[in-house]
């Protein structure tokens, strides 16, 4: 059984521009992403998808594949489903794994037992929302994009916080960090 996990970045987040790109713990949130994935038992192959030349290139010095993202599914209004179909149509596989960059504190275990519950339930989705995981019959019947079939399981290890905005990652490194001050005060 082949297991294939993604990521999804795309450069032009409205709320927090280059996101994506941006450092957690010295590391851009594609390449956190990507480790994550990697330290899975169960996945064995990652694709990031992307319409970025500059994402490419960060996501390929991790050393996985990127696969273009056509205009059309590079639109914020995109729905995900569309654009995990687009990935498993170039990458077939038996299970699909996708992890959410705007949940840097996801521990890796949330990413196993996505796969394990779509294994057994058809679709999984971790809550909150950092892992997205459906067999390939699933995804490539899905109906309406916008109605989310998921079986939901709750997973504290998922992080819970979900970022969006600047105030939103510093939340996340202040959690990582245990809340130590940063400046320095003149």
């Amino acid at each position: 059984m082949k297991v294939l996990g993604s990521i999804i970045a795309r450069l032009g987040s409205e709320r927090l521009p280059y996101k994506n790109l941006l450092p957690f713990n010295g590391e851009p949130l594609i390449g956190l992403g990507i480790r994550k994935l990697q330290q899975s038992e169960k996945i064995d192959e990652i694709v990031v998808s992307t319409e970025s030349e500059l994402i490419a290139y960060v996501a390929s010095s991790y050393g996985v594949k990127v696969l273009r993202r056509p205009p059309e599914l590079a639109v914020s209004t995109t729905p995900s489903v569309p654009v995990f179909q687009h990935l498993i149509e170039r990458f077939p596989c038996q299970v699909h794994v996708n992890f959410n960059l705007c949940f840097p504190l996801c521990q890796p275990e949330v990413i196993d037992r996505a796969v394990e519950v779509a294994l057994d339930k058809g679709e999984s989705l971790s809550v909150p929302f950092a892992v997205w995981a459906q067999t390939s019959e699933c995804l490539l019947g899905y109906g309406d994009p916008f109605d989310i079939t998921a079986y939901r399981f709750i997973d504290d290890r998922a992080g819970q916080v979900d970022v969006h905005t600047e105030d939103d990652l510093l939340e996340v490194h202040r959690l990582q960090n245990g809340n130590s001050k940063i400046w320095t005060e003149e």
